[in-house]
């Protein structure tokens, strides 16, 4: 990586997940070797949870492992995730011509940056992403599960459905594209209560209901507008993990839901 370009540094290694390259690199390969290989052809789109991968890296590798059949072909992709640190208006990209983690650095696509930028509700902010983790925990797995590519980061804030989908429609691209949504489900609840609430949303997901609130999943806004883009296109949508902190690392008084998703173009063959 070319030292004189802007980069976002790391802001969650060590906390998130480790600082230590080696140690990251070998426990994202545990994740992503736990998963049973299913041969089919690679989505187009991810939904991804964004807490520390003691709690949730298991259930993001059952997306990020299905990747690998386009390996070589993916060389572009479109993240979105909530803004937890700053409050914003519409969709933000970073000012920074790439984002660095203990695994190397990945530049900003710029030419499609510079597209999306022409949209009103789209506006370059460095503070908008220097501390937010919902963006930066997903980078290790692709630089893991991908060959070269460059990154399209939103931070998501005060947007309709319909923004973020026009956001997605531009830069839905073709094969080389992949749209990677990030979001956590409930928060903070006590494990039985936490689980009908997720059950509920993940089947108002399922159904392609645009209309997930804050409450049932902290990336609710680019969740909606994906929807909406997914059914006017006819996709499919596959859960592919529902589980909670108090599943994976955490106690069963106040716990944090997690989920992945698939969506696909057209119909899967059997």
């Amino acid at each position: 990586m070319n030292p004189s370009l802007h980069i976002r540094p790391p802001a969650v290694a060590g906390m998130f997940y480790p600082a230590d390259a080696e140690e990251l690199a070998r426990e994202i390969r545990s994740y992503l070797a736990a998963v049973p290989v299913k041969p089919l052809p690679a989505p187009k789109v991810l939904i991804v949870p964004h807490a520390g991968y003691v709690y949730s890296g298991a259930v993001a590798a059952r997306a990020y492992a299905l990747l690998a059949p386009a390996r070589k072909t993916i060389r572009r992709v479109v993240l979105l995730g909530p803004a937890h640190r700053v409050p914003i208006r519409g969709l933000a990209l970073p000012v920074a011509e790439a984002f660095a983690t203990p695994l190397g650095g990945v530049r900003i696509d710029a030419e499609s940056a510079s597209a999306a930028l022409k949209l009103p509700q789209v506006s370059a902010s460095d503070v908008a992403h220097n501390l937010e983790h919902s963006l930066e925990v997903q980078v290790p797995f692709l630089q893991t599960i991908l060959d070269d590519f460059t990154l399209l980061p939103f931070a998501v804030g005060a947007a309709t459905p319909a923004q973020v989908a026009e956001v997605l429609d531009l830069l839905w691209g073709g094969p080389e594209t992949l749209i990677l949504i990030s979001s956590d489900l409930s928060h903070f609840h006590t494990y039985a209560s936490a689980q009908g609430i997720d059950q509920g949303t993940v089947g108002e997901i399922l159904a392609f209901e645009p209309s997930i609130e804050h409450e049932q999943a902290c990336g609710a806004t680019p969740i909606n507008g994906l929807l909406l883009i997914a059914r006017r296109r006819g996709m499919t949508i596959e859960l592919l993990d529902l589980r909670n902190s108090g599943d994976t690392a955490g106690d069963r008084a106040r716990v944090v839901g997690y989920a992945s998703f698939a969506l696909r173009e057209g119909r899967l063959h059997d």
